[in-house]
């Protein structure tokens, strides 16, 4: 009876849908802000009674059957609801339906906001009628199983029983600024109201998908064993071009909101980051590809998906189009200046993506063409790795960081390049020094030290203009600035804190595998680790053997616990690594398989990763930088159309996430 009731739901859902988006595009405002809080609610409901159907264990619904068990711990069986195919897809529906209620109880009445609603609801229904009749999930079996076949093992954490809710809040929150864009260009108002509409939902959007590749990344780091924290996944660069594309847009809104301008080019990222989260939904569940992180191989399903994009984005393009050369050029502005700043910061982010973009589908349109027998078997096998997105991404990001501080002390419209450069040379010494003592450890090399140099500039440049503000204040007066400078400041210093553990930790980690019996021991890095043996484990839903190492440095010494589990139900075994946390970075140890030639002989996998953690804390402020951003917005005042000042002051106090990113 609950699917029954779930399956209920989501039709009246669907109906609410419906006409919200018949009604915010016609006339009936207040009704479709209304229909799209029902709405959301009737999504709720469904997605609720598909959790009680996991939590209860009703075998009898296929999609409980497939993908849970009764052996395992109540949190995977609620992750279960949304770690597969169908059940992520309710909860893509509940976000989007969400996002529409939020919406409606949130922002001011108006044609925006109504032909925003009516946007959003077309989305919607498009959304619920994929789930209902493609890939519904409370079909029912006839004849249930005494016990299901379990949640995939790799699935069974908790990073990524957090991972899809934050992914889709920001992948699916693009989605109402795509509607926000679609409506502007519908009433042809893209302008400095627009933008200050519009910015808010870009930042909220853009730090939660920040948080969700985060997540997914650290998961992949110690579920997998491999040690490794960022793959180039087509899956990972799914959810990678459309964060790229949004951090350009979150700049981009900057200039259209201060200074009425790119506001072509602004409308152009809101309708592009939505369309990369479409191909990305594409690419996941549409079987074009093989990954871990992939939900689905049904072809059927990735063509009316691959239908769905080109209509979408077919018709946000022609509207773009037609709607474009009606919108304002805005002031003109002298290449340095904040503006040409942001400028820059749209082109090296744009470009990035689309490095990423031609890395990720070069490989699969070869292999097609291969398929159709167009191009010879060696061509079509062709495969784009970390190499090409070192050698195309890292100039990238390293031009994006040399511009950062410059940008944030520059003022609108015109700036003096000088006395920016001569403002900043204790920053560059700082970072110069940096650089040559990071290349002098780590045997000189020169990716070492330029990703050393720039993280750094980047840090003390943020500082530095910090410092700046506050002015004759001092310490006093800098805990009193802005929290929206304060968001900015955080999230360019994660920025260069992620750019240096990231080239650190690429450029420097050690690992090595020794075959080792119980009693010996193995030496790496100043550490001695001394393995005792193995024992079974009987757990919740698996059996493991578990490796008991004692590791000793400094005269200290701890039990590092390595396991191989197995789980029964599912025939499938994942790799628990132990990892032990240093101010330099982290011993990550690993259980590997026993030698068949050698009796009681294990391979013990040692590396080191140094400064992994500033890689994911990076990242973490880099998403917290822009909530505080979004706080600030969300407690100042909105202003109306007519209290807006017609041209910024020369330095502006606050930039949102920042100047540059």
């Amino acid at each position: 009876m609950i699917a029954e009731l779930g399956h209920l739901f989501a039709f009246l859902a669907l109906g609410a849908a419906l006409g919200q988006s018949f009604l915010g595009l016609t006339s009936g405002g207040e009704a479709a802000r209304r229909l799209a809080v029902a709405g959301a609610m009737f999504a709720a409901l469904s997605m609720l009674a598909l959790i009680i159907s996991f939590v209860r264990l009703d075998f009898s619904v296929e999609l409980v059957a497939a993908h849970s068990q009764s052996q395992k711990p109540l949190l995977y069986r609620i992750a279960g609801a949304w770690g597969n195919h169908e059940g992520s897809m309710l909860l893509w529906c509940l976000t989007m339906a969400g996002y529409g209620a939020l919406a409606g109880l949130t922002m001011r009445e108006g044609k925006l906001r109504d032909r925003a609603l009516g946007v959003q609801g077309l989305l919607t229904v498009g959304s619920f009628l994929y789930l209902l009749f493609v890939s519904s999930p409370f079909t029912r079996l006839t004849d249930p199983p005494f016990d299901g076949a379990g949640l995939n093992p790799l699935l069974q954490d908790p990073a990524v029983a957090l991972h899809p809710p934050f992914l889709y809040l920001g992948y699916v929150g693009m989605s109402f600024v795509f509607s926000l864009a679609a409506a502007g260009l519908i009433n042809g108002e893209i302008d400095r109201d627009w933008a200050r509409r519009t910015r808010p939902w870009a930042l909220g959007a853009w730090s939660f998908l920040t948080i969700g590749i985060a997540l997914g990344s650290i998961w992949a780091y110690y579920e997998l064993g491999w040690g490794g924290w960022w793959f180039w996944d087509p899956v990972e660069n799914a959810s990678f071009m459309p964060w790229l594309v949004a951090a350009a847009l979150v700049h981009s809104l900057i200039v259209t909101e201060k200074r009425g301008g790119m506001a072509s080019w602004t409308v152009f990222l809101a309708v592009l980051a939505f369309c990369l989260s479409l191909l990305g939904t594409f690419l996941v569940r549409s079987g074009v590809l093989t990954s871990v992180h992939a939900f689905a191989t049904d072809p059927t399903r990735g063509t009316i998906l691959l239908i769905g994009l080109g209509l979408i984005g077919g018709a946000a393009l022609a509207l773009f189009a037609w709607r474009a050369p009606t919108l304002k050029a805005g002031p003109e502005f002298d290449p340095v200046s904040r503006e040409g700043a942001l400028v820059l910061n749209n082109l090296f982010l744009s470009v990035s993506a689309a490095l990423v973009l031609v890395g990720t589908v070069t490989p699969m349109v070869l292999q097609w063409l291969g398929e159709a027998k167009m191009i010879a078997p060696e061509t079509a096998s062709m495969s784009i790795g970390e190499p090409y997105f070192q050698l195309t991404l890292a100039p990238m990001v390293a031009f994006l960081l040399l511009f950062m501080p410059l940008a944030q002390a520059a003022p609108w419209r015109k700036a003096e390049l000088t006395p920016l450069l001569k403002w900043l040379i204790p920053s560059a010494i700082i970072a110069i020094i940096a650089a040559i003592g990071a290349m002098a450890l780590g045997g000189w090399g020169v990716f070492l030290g330029y990703g050393v140099l720039v993280g750094v500039w980047a840090i003390f440049g943020v500082g530095q203009d910090l410092l700046r503000r506050a002015g004759a204040g001092g310490v006093k007066r800098l805990f009193k600035l802005p929290l929206s400078v304060w968001g900015m400041a955080i999230a360019h210093i994660g920025m260069g804190l992620f750019v240096i553990g990231a080239t650190v930790e690429t450029a420097a980690r050690t690992e090595q595998t020794f075959p080792l019996a119980p009693g010996q021991s193995a030496e790496m890095n100043g550490w001695v680790f001394e393995f005792q043996g193995v024992t079974l484990v009987d757990g919740p839903n698996y059996i493991a053997t578990r490796g008991d190492i004692l590791a000793t440095h400094d005269g200290r010494t701890e039990l590092l616990q390595p396991e191989q589990r197995n789980y029964p139900v599912s025939a499938m075994g994942t790799t628990e690594v132990a990892i032990r946390k240093t101010l330099g970075g982290d011993m990550y140890v690993a259980l590997g398989d026993q030698l068949r030639d050698q009796d009681n002989v294990w391979r013990i996998r040692i590396a080191h990763h140094p400064l992994i953690d500033w890689v994911f804390g990076g990242a973490g402020l880099i998403a917290l930088g822009g909530f505080m951003s979004l706080a600030a917005r969300l407690r100042r005042r909105a202003p109306t159309p007519a209290e807006a000042p017609a041209v910024a002051e020369p330095v502006a106090p606050e930039a949102g996430v920042g100047a540059s990113a």
